[in-house]
């Protein structure tokens, strides 16, 4: 069948797939090329929250830290992204998207998996309010908190503990340009190499969470400036195309209502976490019958991203920031000056500190094009990720200090030790959650992305 295929597509014009198109100008006879995109996607998340559990009873000191059952996070995304991009130069290209959610809901539910539960002793195999160690810490009260309901609980029956308001709107917009310096539609010989560069630019409501106005509680965004460069190369060879991405994106700098704040004194990270990564596969065309003609192709790829220590939005972000109210009791309040006696209440954010984790996945996809203006696709993204611990943020920072009279001159010692009440002190730490046999780790985790692409090009 593949010898066939490849007899068709050697007797047909090479067209070229979304890999390998380039946006130009002033060719002749083609004065700008106009690519119009409407994307749409569900993104589905599905993890398992555990809790690291240092008084576990029958734990000795020389053992591993325990690790317990606790919640099941589930999240759901609908966004619509326009993009258009204008060809400016000789295969230079400047680009516009503008990702919009249309809904994001997000739920938690007490860990009861198995069947039958058992939800007494160390040994339980299911979690209730009773056993959870988020309602026992004081970070759930009650019977939980339904954002979608006036922040009232739960039935005690129901395993549902915490349900976001439901969020829309925009986050980023994304301005990039890119530029071909080897089109394969010019020297068929050679694939289409194409360098680029995107900035994302923060335009839309920040995502908080209060109790008192969660009708305003409708935020996506994060108030980020952000800048992601890129390359790829792809080659259209015979009835496949295959083609590879290599990327990498970092912060630039955050707006002064994010929640991404520097508190002045001990934090060592305070930023987004970066990524990098590389996704491959390849185009194979069932059905080409030409640039006048109909085709059809089937993609199958995959993709491995390094996602690096830093903060974040995390499942728990509103449940951490709930519990950080400066107006009430909860145990993740924060205090914005360690150097003053006096608690200086501040609300905890909800963001914190991530390790450092790796995504892997694959891509399965099928694309029809008419002609050579209109393409329509639909596909399905599956990747998982390493269990990583989500409340990572690090007491302070050692710094150096003076041993004896300063005028005298002095030794500098760096005792490795953080002090109570110094500038060394971190306050977005919280111990309750960052000390090690305390924190929050992801595992389990599922990410399906299920999307429709059209595509008109002029």
């Amino acid at each position: 069948m593949f010898a066939a295929l490849g007899l068709l597509a050697a007797s047909s014009t090479a067209y070229a797939g979304p890999y390998s198109e380039v946006a130009s100008a002033f060719d002749p006879d083609d004065g700008f090329d106009l690519h119009l995109t409407l994307d749409y996607r569900l993104d589905i998340r599905r993890s398992a929250i555990f809790r690291e559990d240092v008084g576990r009873p029958g734990t000795g000191p020389n053992d591993a830290v325990p690790v317990i059952r606790d919640l099941i996070f589930a999240g759901n995304r609908h966004t619509m992204i326009p993009r258009l991009e204008l060809g400016l130069f000789r295969d230079v290209s400047f680009a516009i998207a503008l990702p919009l959610v249309l809904s994001d809901s997000r739920t938690l539910e007490l860990d009861q998996r198995d069947t039958p539960c058992d939800f007494d002793g160390a040994d339980a195999t299911c979690v209730n309010r009773a056993n959870s160690s988020t309602f026992l810490d004081g970070i759930l009260t009650g019977t939980g908190f339904d954002g979608q309901n006036d922040g009232a609980g739960f039935d005690p029956d129901d395993p549902t503990v915490f349900r976001s308001p439901t969020r829309k709107g925009l986050d980023q917009v994304h301005l990039g340009l890119s530029w071909a310096p080897m089109n394969q539609a010019r020297d068929d010989t050679k694939p289409t190499w194409k360098l680029g560069i995107e900035g994302r630019l923060p335009v839309g409501k920040v995502a908080r969470i209060d109790a008192a106005d969660l009708g305003g509680s409708t935020g996506v965004g994060r108030g980020v400036t952000e800048i992601r460069l890129w390359t790829s190369m792809a080659r259209r060879l015979g009835w496949a195309e295959p083609y590879v991405e290599a990327w990498w994106m970092a912060p630039v700098s955050v707006k002064d209502n994010s929640l991404f704040q520097d508190p002045g004194f001990g934090a060592r990270s305070t930023l987004p976490q970066q990524e990098a990564g590389v996704r491959f596969g390849f185009e194979g065309y069932a059905v080409d019958q030409g640039d006048d003609g109909a085709r059809l192709a089937l993609e199958l790829g995959a993709r491995v991203v390094g996602h690096f220590e830093g903060r974040n939005y995390t499942e728990m972000w509103e449940v951490f920031a709930l519990a950080g109210n400066a107006s009430g009791t909860g145990p993740m309040i924060l205090d914005s000056d360690p150097t003053i006696d006096a608690v200086q209440a501040i609300d905890h954010p909800g963001i914190t500190n991530v390790e450092n984790y790796i995504e892997v996945g694959g891509r399965m996809a099928a694309r029809i094009a008419v002609g050579q203006k209109f393409r329509l696709a639909a596909g399905l993204d599956l990747t998982a990720e390493n269990e990583h611990v989500i409340t990572f943020t690090d007491a302070g920072i050692d710094l150096p200090e003076c041993s004896g009279a300063a005028n005298a001159g002095c030794e500098i010692i760096d005792d490795e030790l953080v002090t109570p009440s110094t500038n060394e002190v971190n306050p977005l730490h919280v111990p309750a959650t960052d000390l090690i046999g305390h924190r929050y780790r992801s595992a389990g985790v599922l990410n399906y992305v299920v999307g429709v692409n059209a595509q008109f090009l002029f």
